[in-house]
C-alpha cells in the first residue's frame, strides 16, 4: 500500500476482492449486496477487485440484524440509505473545511517536503476526528431514545407527532450570490447556518436540514418557536454585515422519517416566508392559537392564495 495514496491510507487496506467475493463471504446473494452498496452511496465496479475485507465486514453486520430478525431488508436499506446521505455530507463538509488551512499548517510543520499534506492531516486528525463522530452519534442517539419514549408515551405510530415547524431564509439570495464573491457567498451561508444552528440548539429545537440560504427547524413547543425565529432574526436580520431573513412557522401533525420531516406544516411554514415581510415572522392560525396572549401580540394579514393550501389568513406574530 503506497503512503501517499489517501483512499488506500483511509481504506486500511489494499482492495483485493470482487463484488461476488464480498457478497460469497457476506452470505448475500450478490443482487442484494449490490443493492445495499448503492444504498450507502458508493458506486459499482463491476468485476473489478475494487473491495476489501472491511466491505465484507459491514455487509456482514446487516446480514447478521437481518438474520436475527431485528429488521427486514427493506428497513436495513432505510438504515443504508441514512448512514449513506449522513455520511456523504458529513465527509464532503470535513474534506471542504480542511482543505483551505491544511497546507499551511503542513508546510509550517515540516517545510512541505516531507510527504503530502493529505496523509499529513490523515494521521493527525483522521482518527480523532472519528472519535469525535462516535461520541456525537452516541449523544444525539441518546436525545433521539428520549424523543421516540416521550413521542410513544402520547401517540402509538411513533413516526407521526404534533410539531411547530420553523422555515427561515435569506431575503434575496439569488441576486445576493449575483453580486457579490463565491468566497463572500459561502461565508455567509457558514454563518448563517452556524448562528441559525446555535440559536435552535438553544431554545431546545432541532435543525431538520440547511439548504445553504434556508434552514428547516421544529420545535415540541410553539413558543420555543417563536424563540428560535425571533433569535435568528437578532442573530442574522439585525446584523447589518448580513442580509435580512424571514421566518415562517406552522404547527401540526407530520411524519418523521429519516431524520427528516414531511407534512402539510413543513410546506405550509415555508409557504408563509413567502409573504412575510423582511425580518419579521409569520405564522398560522394554529400557531397563534398556542401562543400565550400575555407575552405574543398577533395580527391577521388579509387572506390571500397559498399554493397547495387555498386561501390562507397568515399572522404576523411579535413581542407583547
Amino acid at each position: 500500500m503506497s503512503d501517499s495514496d489517501p483512499e488506500r491510507k483511509l481504506l486500511g487496506e489494499e482492495p483485493q476482492l470482487t463484488a461476488a467475493e464480498v457478497a460469497e463471504l457476506a452470505g448475500l446473494p450478490l443482487e442484494k449486496a449490490r443493492r445495499l452498496w448503492r444504498t450507502l452511496g458508493f458506486p459499482e465496479h463491476g468485476d473489478e477487485r475494487a473491495y476489501t475485507h472491511a466491505d465484507v465486514a459491514a455487509l456482514g453486520l446487516m446480514v447478521d440484524l437481518v438474520g436475527e430478525g431485528v429488521i427486514d431488508f427493506d428497513v436495513a436499506l432505510n438504515v443504508a440509505r441514512g448512514v449513506g446521505l449522513t455520511m456523504a455530507r458529513l465527509a464532503d463538509w470535513e474534506v471542504g473545511e480542511l482543505v483551505h488551512h491544511v497546507n499551511d499548517a503542513f508546510v509550517a510543520e515540516t517545510g512541505g517536503e516531507d510527504g503530502d499534506s493529505t496523509g499529513w492531516v490523515i494521521d493527525r486528525f483522521g482518527t480523532r476526528f472519528e472519535d469525535l463522530l462516535v461520541y456525537a452519534w452516541r449523544r444525539h442517539l441518546a436525545a433521539s431514545v428520549v424523543r421516540m419514549q416521550s413521542v410513544r408515551a402520547i401517540d402509538a405510530d411513533p413516526h407521526t407527532t404534533d410539531l411547530c415547524v420553523g422555515f427561515a431564509d435569506i431575503v434575496g439570495f439569488t441576486a445576493l450570490s449575483n453580486e457579490v464573491t463565491r468566497e463572500r457567498i459561502g461565508e455567509l451561508v457558514d454563518i448563517f447556518e452556524a448562528r441559525c444552528g446555535d440559536v435552535i440548539n438553544r431554545e431546545k429545537g432541532r435543525m431538520i436540514k440547511s439548504m445553504g440560504d434556508a434552514v428547516l427547524f421544529v420545535n415540541d413547543d410553539p413558543m420555543a418557536a417563536f424563540a428560535t425565529a425571533e433569535g435568528i432574526i437578532n442573530v442574522i436580520g439585525r446584523d447589518p454585515r448580513m442580509p435580512d431573513v424571514r421566518v415562517g412557522l406552522a404547527t401540526g401533525g407530520v411524519v418523521l422519517r429519516l431524520g427528516d420531516v414531511f407534512g402539510p406544516p413543513v410546506n405550509l411554514a415555508a409557504r408563509l416566508t413567502q409573504v412575510a415581510r423582511r425580518n419579521r415572522i409569520i405564522v398560522d392560525q394554529a400557531t397563534a392559537d398556542l401562543l400565550p396572549a400575555d407575552q405574543i401580540e398577533t395580527r391577521p394579514l388579509p387572506p390571500r392564495p397559498v399554493r397547495g393550501f387555498g386561501v390562507v389568513e397568515p399572522v404576523a406574530v411579535r413581542r407583547a
